[in-house]
């Protein structure tokens, strides 16, 4: 299991604060929410868990709520090709596997440097600010045992 970033209530206003936003009731269900369950879910995803805790929010709160932790580097938005977008809060370095057949996302560690294994093979000149690597395919047999 990748080991994961998990602020406190106290940081997680800071980290809003730093970036020029409040905290909000919103905000904070939004991100516990993807903290409880982190099985990478779509807005639609999140919106029906939010329901339970706040009956009123709309489903335009809670897409301006995600990209309001996304913008503050709280949560990263995982995009795959004609997929909604995925949220995740591990912020440590990892890929992502998306079982095409299950629909479900998963963190994969990385071997550690390869990141700069990667970094490298950019031409002279180039600087990658951030390097997002995805899998997708299906979870073979032997692994759904496993």
């Amino acid at each position: 299991m990748p080991a994961t970033v998990t602020l406190s209530p106290d940081n997680f206003a800071q980290a809003l604060a730093d970036s020029g936003l409040r905290n909000t009731p919103q905000r904070e269900v939004i991100y516990s929410i993807l903290l409880k369950k982190r099985d990478h879910p779509t807005a639609d995803e999140v919106y029906a868990r939010v329901k339970a805790e706040l009956p009123t929010i709309s489903l335009a709160t809670v897409y301006n709520c995600l990209e309001a932790l996304v913008n503050c580097n709280l949560v990263r938005a995982v995009n795959f090709e004609r997929e909604p977008t995925r949220y995740c809060p591990n912020l440590h370095p990892h890929a992502h596997f998306h079982d095409e057949t299950a629909g479900s996302t998963h963190d994969i560690d990385l071997p550690p440097g390869l990141l700069e294994q990667v970094r490298a093979i950019l031409p002279p000149g180039y600087d990658a600010s951030s390097i997002e690597i995805s899998f997708r395919g299906r979870t073979a047999p032997e692994a759904a045992t496993r």
